[in-house]
């Protein structure tokens, strides 16, 4: 059994990862900006089974992160592995300036996954191992129309997820799982009329979330011996 912590695990990628890490007999704790929806969350997971806990977190906060971290480490548990994967996704073309919806994916995209390395990479070195999951997406291996500044921060992601992972050669695990479609409520956030309205199109193929957690538990699976790197999973029907 190990501990995960999980971010961004109110719906999506990372409630699916919760339910099915929960379900092989791991202990989660999970962050995200919606309480209520944890706690619900939290409840099922224990109804089932499984062993949970969980913390209010908002990823862009560094101190939060840290305390997130602690919360899930109390009692003596290890911090085994950390699932990043709070994200946000307003697509727009780059004419529109919606520089604050720039901002925010930065802020949570790229900072969130930087604040949670560093939150845990001390505790995993004093602890001798750890796992490091970096969920990126598509695009971090192509960019598309309206996608540039989601784009450039799953780049980041993928870039700082490389670095890291030749800096723990032999110590810590780092994967980068990266999406195709995926049913989630990323496009929920899209304010730009014409960018939600192809996002629909988008996503008439996409996957379930739970495909993305199966793929995630692969990683978490195995030996220590063995790292997985990087995991591209997309619809077969799709090109994307």
């Amino acid at each position: 059994m190990k501990n995960v912590l999980i971010t961004g695990a109110s719906s999506g990628i990372g409630e699916a990862t919760a339910r099915r890490l929960a379900a092989d007999g791991h202990r989660v704790f999970l962050g995200a900006r919606r309480g209520e929806r944890l706690e619900r969350l939290a409840e099922e997971i224990r109804a089932a089974g499984g062993q949970v806990g969980y913390r209010r977190l908002d990823v862009t906060d560094a101190a939060d992160m840290r305390a997130f971290v602690a919360a899930a480490s109390a009692g003596g548990h290890r911090v085994d592995v950390l699932v990043n994967n709070a994200g946000v996704m307003p697509l727009s073309p780059m004419e529109a300036l919606l520089t604050e919806e720039w901002d925010r994916m930065i802020d949570v995209n790229v900072r969130g996954v930087l604040h949670g390395i560093a939150a845990v990479l001390p505790r995993m070195r004093r602890q001798g191992g750890g796992h490091l999951v970096n969920v990126a997406s598509i695009g971090a291996h192509e960019v598309v129309p309206t996608a540039a500044v989601y784009c450039a921060t799953k780049f980041a992601v993928r870039a700082i997820s490389e670095g890291l992972r030749q800096e723990s050669a032999g110590d810590i695990r780092v994967t980068l799982v990266s999406p195709g479609v995926t049913e989630s409520e990323l496009a929920d956030s899209i304010t730009d009329q014409n960018a939600r309205e192809a996002m629909l199109a988008y996503r008439a193929v996409a996957l379930p979330a739970s495909a993305i957690a199966d793929a995630i538990a692969y990683a978490v699976a195995q030996p220590a011996e063995v790292d997985v790197n990087e995991i591209i999973v997309r619809p077969a029907a799709g090109a994307q």
